[in-house]
């Protein structure tokens, strides 16, 4: 069983070696064929295709330093702008902007009561439903909001010219105030339809871009003012402190001899 076996598998060997021995002039042939094809299509495809690879590196190397360049003249502007706009100057301007706007706020209609409201549910936003009874945001506050956005533009002026953080907490205390004023008075009365119901059937009031102004410019004061508070400080150095830190960031010299070691030691 076991010789029979050995000489099965003698035979598969030697079957084996033949079709190889056959096989490999064929493929020999076949690849010296497909070598000769292959330089001669690189010997035709270089010349063509080696302008195209020049042209595009050379644009991936001038996009390369025309980013570079743009990168660095972006830094130096920024270093610039940071220098002149600290972030004190930011939050003075913030400030100043909020404060124009809390005044300006005040003669834009911040309610109005609409009639027949359900009438127009489902309805293209073109259709809107009549408003009556509008009124302007200082109408509900006799106009104290004036005075506090001018001083909030007062404050905002002085801070660029002088660094002062008790500037800060009074900026934050006269936004407080306006929130709660808007919020206590005049969110009140812009939701009160009054004689209105009476007088018309569906009737419901609304706030309008006023109410919304306002708010938004008392809150930008308390964020201006807390900001400018907590801005990061300016630290100065006197010139026995730059002294020192001077001497501490001085190598010490290494001794020249055995017995200025000793004395060191």
């Amino acid at each position: 069983m076991i010789a029979a076996l050995r000489r099965r598998s003698r035979q598969v060997d030697r079957a084996g070696s033949r079709a190889l021995e056959r096989a490999y002039p064929p493929l020999l042939l076949a690849w010296h064929h497909t070598a000769k094809s292959g330089r001669r299509g690189g010997a035709w495809l270089w010349p063509r295709l080696r302008p195209l690879l020049a042209f595009l590196f050379t644009a991936v190397a001038a996009g390369e330093r025309l980013v570079r360049r743009t990168c660095t003249l972006l830094v130096r502007a920024a270093t610039a702008a940071s220098r002149v706009l600290t972030p004190g100057r930011a939050a003075a301007l913030v400030l100043i902007a909020a404060g124009a706007l809390l005044v300006a706020s005040q003669f834009i209609d911040y309610r109005a009561v609409e009639i027949g409201q359900p009438g127009y549910a489902g309805l293209p936003d073109v259709a809107k439903a009549p408003t009556v009874d509008v009124r302007s945001a200082g109408e509900a506050h006799a106009y104290l909001l004036v005075p506090v956005g001018l001083a909030a533009i007062l404050l905002g002026a002085l801070a660029l010219r002088r660094e002062s953080r008790r500037l800060g907490l009074l900026v934050v205390a006269l936004g407080i105030l306006s929130v709660a004023l808007i919020l206590l008075v005049d969110l009140p009365h812009g939701l009160d339809e009054g004689g209105q119901t009476s007088r018309f059937a569906g009737t419901s009031a609304v706030l309008e871009d006023g109410f919304y102004a306002e708010l938004a410019a008392a809150g930008a004061m308390v964020l201006s003012g807390l900001l400018y508070y907590a801005r990061p400080c300016r630290i100065r150095i006197s010139l026995s402190g730059r002294a020192a830190s001077a001497r501490r960031r001085r190598p010490r010299r290494r001794a020249s001899s055995r017995a200025k070691v000793a004395r060191s030691a």
